[in-house]
């Protein structure tokens, strides 16, 4: 449904370990939210409204749309070179690379890396991330993260470039969905943090009412 071309197995090789690799990936910021959301009795469907809240965030679930179009760029250039300069240029992350959990490579990412391989025409996208990775590297170590190979996947099969994050919301619903029975299961707002004040003091004492006589 996300692609006009025939599915052929490879492909749905990819796409089916992607679901199972993207279906929980610890506490990341929609999880937790999801879970927040389950500690206050939130029925199922808003836990998943929750989480799907946080997961169209660019810095999350959408950023492989923006790997897509990055890697779309670089095919129609035949360079990495010109779309990292002007990245880096700018000021901007580029898409697909780093994760706070990983010093290396994404291990999500290795694993598709190697099914995309198999995807007959993935070799122009796979080319390009590679040449991502390695012009980025001359500039900042940073290494390929899941996003980017959503991303190979999404250009290769030529989906539109939302469809890596189509893929990663109906993965990780299900794991939001596993954490919401067990957070049921816990004592209920636990999950509520406490806010401490670091702005100007209110006036002592506290003004009274309007028009109040003292």
């Amino acid at each position: 449904r996300l692609s006009a071309a025939p599915a052929d197995a490879p492909s749905l090789a990819v796409l089916d370990t992607a679901l199972g690799l993207l279906a929980d990936h610890d506490l990341a910021a929609s999880t937790l939210a999801a879970r927040v959301a389950a500690s206050a009795h939130a029925h199922p469907y808003a836990v998943v409204s929750a989480g799907l809240g946080v997961l169209e965030g660019p810095l999350h679930g959408a950023a492989s749309g923006l790997a897509h179009r990055m890697l779309t760029e670089v095919v129609d250039l035949g360079s990495a070179a010109p779309v990292v300069a002007d990245h880096l240029r700018t000021g901007r992350r580029v898409p697909g690379l780093g994760h706070r959990l990983y010093t290396g490579e994404d291990p999500r990412a290795e694993v598709l890396f190697g099914l995309l391989a198999e995807v007959p025409g993935a070799a122009p996208a796979l080319e390009a991330a590679r040449d991502v990775v390695a012009t980025t590297a001359r500039h900042t170590p940073l290494h390929a993260n899941v996003d980017l190979a959503l991303a190979v996947l999404s250009v290769a099969c030529g989906m539109p470039a939302d469809a890596g994050e189509a893929v990663f919301a109906v993965a990780r619903t299900a794991g939001w969905i596993a954490h919401a029975l067990e957070e049921y299961a816990e004592r209920p707002l636990r999950m509520r943090p406490s806010g401490r004040y670091e702005g100007p003091r209110p006036p002592q004492p506290f003004p009274g009412p309007a028009g109040s006589a003292k």
